[in-house]
């Protein structure tokens, strides 16, 4: 076994929360533990606010910090292998495993693409993030810089992303757009999670039929907007839930006995980045080859051909 250096979770506390205690301010922001867990983890002195250690009893007030000081823990194991698509002194893109997650959350400290990343790379930062279940191009700044340019692009939507994803069902239509809102709803579990959703954030996707199969289509996605599972609940929307998917179903909305949103099981890979580069001014498409589920037959056949 071998543990990780431990982390330090700080929040501050909001108007709606004033007057809360402690353990029960924990408890309703982080309902993955229950409220005698957290008693047991201030009674062990792992819990401040602000910079003091706490009593489970104390309530709080609006605007000051509360800090979860996670002693060392093991990680779950995940597959660390990734490839370096490109660089150069501004920017990185990688080919990212499906499993391995791409920042920090929930139990992943050190197994995750950053933290190998910046191993090799010291201050390198990801412009964007898949899901620990998405494979492909995963683009990281080098500089502050780059970070900023680059950033400014994703939010101008100068950013072009391209997905291959296996959803549920036939379909007759090539290419139909889907815009339906994203924003929270009710999980048993987590309290929310997003999907689509009226009054929601708008989201803007392209999807392009590439292959029927047996029940199945194999679809290319393209994203204008950004938002958290946003080709799983588009295509749940359109009617094609991704194949696997543990959360969303038909209509974009959780599942009745939904899993959680880390739980795997679907295809999807983001397979091309457009951009232009923040230095040179070149325009740049980078590519990760889809694995061999999200191919098409004549995709298949073509590298076979070339592998003789």
């Amino acid at each position: 076994m071998v543990l990780n250096r431990g982390w330090s979770y700080r929040e501050q506390v909001g108007p709606a929360a004033s007057g809360e205690t402690v353990v029960g301010y924990l408890t309703a922001t982080r309902p993955h533990s229950s409220e005698q867990e957290w008693a047991s983890r201030i009674e062990r002195g792992e819990v401040e606010v602000d910079g003091i250690l706490a009593r489970g009893d104390v309530t709080l007030c609006t605007g000051q910090t509360v800090t979860w000081n996670r002693p060392p823990w093991d990680e779950p194991q995940v597959p660390t292998n990734f490839d370096i698509v490109f660089e150069d002194d501004s920017i990185i893109v990688v080919n990212k495993p499906s499993g391995l997650p791409t920042m920090p959350a929930g139990g992943y400290l050190e197994h995750t693409l950053l933290a190998l990343i910046r191993r090799n790379y010291p201050g390198a930062s990801p412009l964007h993030r898949l899901g620990r279940h998405t494979s492909g191009v995963v683009l990281f700044a080098r500089t502050s810089i780059t970070a900023s340019h680059l950033a400014r692009a994703w939010r101008d939507h100068h950013v072009k992303k391209t997905y291959r994803a296996l959803g549920r069902g036939s379909t007759r239509t090539e290419m139909f757009v889907i815009d339906v809102p994203i924003g929270p709803v009710p999980h048993p579990l987590l309290g929310t999670v997003q999907a689509a959703r009226e009054g929601g954030k708008p989201a803007h996707s392209v999807a392009v039929a590439l292959e029927q199969r047996h029940g199945q289509t194999l679809f290319s996605v393209e994203i204008t907007t950004g938002r958290p599972h946003q080709i799983r609940i588009h295509m749940a929307y359109a009617g094609h839930p991704l194949i696997g998917d543990p959360l969303y179903e038909t209509g974009g909305d959780v599942k009745h006995h939904p899993g959680l949103p880390g739980d795997g099981g679907y295809l999807l890979h983001a397979e091309q980045l457009q951009f232009t580069h923040p230095v040179t001014g070149e325009l740049m498409s980078v590519r990760a080859t889809p694995p061999p589920e999200l191919q098409t037959r004549e995709e298949l056949i073509t590298a076979s051909a070339l592998a003789r």
